[in-house]
């Protein structure tokens, strides 16, 4: 169960995200991650022609962000309904036993 401080930490982060995203902000994104932070998205294959969909430390999400920003289609805009409202959860590719099917779920709470 989340509490109310990480609550306020996940709503910060999310906004300060939004507000990056918008003004292709390179270095306020960067920011908002750890210096040995991981993205792992099919995303990565495609922008960054790589045939593994991870990106690791920050020097490399860099290029990948910039990538991003460079070239964010018309059509992706930022409109959102509420923070709250949207449970997301994530089975990780990597596992205690071992690699498994990485899935992200997400539940519409009304």
């Amino acid at each position: 169960m989340i509490n109310e401080a990480h609550q306020r930490d996940a709503e910060r982060i999310c906004k300060l995200w939004d507000e990056a995203l918008g003004a292709k902000d390179l270095e306020a994104s960067l920011a908002l991650y750890a210096d040995d932070a991981s993205i792992e998205s099919p995303l990565v294959r495609h922008l960054m022609k790589t045939p593994i969909g991870i990106v690791k430390g920050k020097d490399n999400l860099r290029s990948f962000i910039a990538r991003v920003f460079q070239t964010n289609p018309p059509q992706r805009k930022r409109f959102k309904q509420g923070f709250c409202r949207i449970v997301t959860w994530e089975y990780p590719r990597v596992s205690p036993d071992g690699d498994q099917m990485e899935l992200v779920e997400i539940m519409e709470i009304d």
